[in-house]
């Protein structure tokens, strides 16, 4: 199996994660509080491009390491939810590498 697949999925989930802090706990206060909308504007565009491999490498992850149906859809609702992806590039770095599996 291909590791670097697992590799480059945890590294977006985990840029993802710090794109999603930056656009939320920081340049959205600025946003509102001093007025700085190009710092949200070009914070939130990283954020939908990660997103957008977020997505990618998911489906290639699922396809090469043959995962459900169930764990796809709990790693892409993570996704969805703000800070999740830190818990699903932390699991899955910690599992073996051969046969990642998130349901022990």
């Amino acid at each position: 199996m291909d590791n670097n697949v697992l590799k480059r999925f945890c590294f977006i989930a985990l840029l993802e994660g710090i794109s999603c802090v930056l656009l939320f706990c920081v340049t959205m206060p600025l946003k509102y509080i001093l007025d700085w909308k190009s710092l949200s504007y070009w914070t939130g565009m990283a954020h939908g491009i990660l997103f957008i491999l977020y997505a990618v490498l998911l489906v290639q992850a699922w396809v090469t390491y043959k995962w459900s149906f169930g764990k796809a859809a709990l790693l892409f609702a993570a996704s969805l939810i703000p800070f999740a992806t830190f818990w699903v590039e932390r699991k899955l770095k910690r599992e073996p590498a051969q046969k990642p599996n998130l349901f022990p």
